[in-house]
């Protein structure tokens, strides 16, 4: 019976190997779960294209899809970590609330008096003080959650209570208005947007990196004597890295500024306006500029720090990572303080896009981040996540908002499709976990 299996494993390895697919697959490495996702995608966007009659395709949908994307996605990039530890945070929409509330009051009524309307800094100021209101929050919560024994489920729900109530309470219910014009430009917008010079001179630089990453990490596999990737592999990851990149922005450059704004701004710096109308393209917006940033900074702390091995760790067995000298309790607060900081950055993106502070703001987002994470691969389980795969997630569930609006669909309907969606997308990761082991 064990030759029969050795012989029947023998034959299936070799007809994967004769499979072209999978001679594909295995030589670039590409995650299949993760293509799986990027297709899922790309029948949604389709579907959506035809249903709304050719309106979700194009440039400007598409830019606003990427702007609306950033907050989710940064917060998800947190929520990743969190859920690798097998906790949960229900409180980041609230979170988010109660923080630009604070930044709001911070630059529209406490630092004009102190330093003037205006004032070059007043935005690196709103924005350090969210930062670290919301590491003291999300301290707070890890806290209680890794010393207290407090279930990270009860924390996190009673924190949304409070951060919720705390937002409407601290300005009894007020919207507070106008935000200052630096800040502002976080939010996107003509104006928070970086042009079509500048954002060729990033998608250059976005391949460079990819290009130099691919070479520095072919040579760190020749030093510790690991396995290498044909160098035909490696330059089709080149290419299909860089190709999304210019992709990328040459839709964003396509999406033209509104007619009587490039108007008044041909006016104001005496640009001859032609006939047909001045062009001026968007080029990439402020926010996803940020949320991409996060994403690098995340991924780098995830996989070649420290700290991230000890999350994953943490993750995938709490008793052993704990017997072999993680202190568990500590990292677990420092997952909820970084969750909290992210919230600050999502806040500011949020408050800048509307340029203002409203109680409403956040609400039900702890529901798109955790769905962006799950979808992305983040096992509930714990162990398993992965920084690219959230942020795709994020893309996916903004998608499928921005679709339903296009399509006239009652934000009740819209809520429904999140909630199917959800739990289709944990039914998915529970089969994939079975058949992997």
């Amino acid at each position: 019976m064990a030759d029969q299996n050795a012989m029947s494993s023998s034959n299936t390895i070799q007809i994967l190997g004769n499979n072209p697919v999978s001679r594909f697959f295995s030589a670039t490495e590409l995650d299949t779960r993760l293509l799986g996702m990027i297709g899922a995608l790309v029948l949604i966007w389709l579907g959506f294209h035809v249903m709304s009659g050719g309106l979700f395709i194009t440039p400007r949908n598409l830019w606003n899809l990427s702007v609306q994307t950033s907050s989710v996605a940064i917060m998800a990039t947190g929520m990743v970590l969190v859920i690798v530890t097998r906790n949960i945070d229900l409180s980041v929409g609230s979170i988010l609330g109660v923080l630009a509330m604070l930044m709001g009051v911070m630059q529209a009524e406490i630092l004009p008096r102190l330093i003037g309307f205006g004032h070059p800094g007043l935005w690196v100021l709103t924005l350090g003080y969210g930062i670290v209101l919301g590491a003291i929050i999300g301290g707070i919560q890890g806290a209680i959650i890794a010393y207290l024994r407090v279930p990270a489920f009860v924390v996190t729900l009673g924190g949304m209570l409070v951060w919720r109530g705390s937002a409407w309470w601290m300005t009894s219910g007020r919207t507070v208005a106008p935000l200052d014009s630096t800040f502002q430009l976080m939010g996107g917008g003509p104006g928070g947007s970086i042009g079509a010079t500048a954002s060729w001179f990033v998608a250059v630089l976005a391949c460079i990196g990819i290009i130099a990453y691919l070479v520095y990490a072919r040579r760190q596999r020749r030093r510790f004597n690991f396995p290498q990737r044909p160098l035909w592999a490696e330059g089709v990851l080149a290419v299909l890295g860089c190709s999304v990149v210019l992709g990328a922005v040459a839709v964003f450059n396509a999406y033209p500024w509104p007619v009587r704004i490039a108007a008044n701004y041909a006016e104001a710096n005496n640009i001859p306006v032609p006939e047909g109308g001045l062009f001026i393209s968007h080029g990439i917006a402020v926010p996803v500029l940020i949320a991409i940033s996060v994403g690098v900074v995340m991924t780098f702390l995830a996989t070649r720090t420290r700290f991230g091995r000890y999350v994953f760790a943490l993750g995938g067995n709490p008793e052993a990572a704990e017997l072999a000298g993680i202190n568990t309790r500590w990292v677990t607060v420092k997952i909820f303080m970084l969750m909290g900081a992210l919230c600050a950055i999502a806040a500011a993106i949020s408050s800048a896009r509307l340029n203002a502070a409203t109680n409403a703001m956040g609400t039900l987002d702890e529901l798109y981040v955790i769905a962006a994470a799950v979808i992305g691969g983040t096992s509930l389980s714990g162990g398993v996540g992965t920084i690219v795969g959230a942020m795709i997630g994020a893309l996916v569930m903004q998608s499928l908002q921005s679709g339903m609006v296009l399509m006239g669909l009652d934000s009740p309907l819209q809520s429904i499709v999140v909630g199917i969606v959800l739990v289709f997308a944990v039914w998915l990761d529970t089969l994939y976990r079975n058949r992997a082991q």
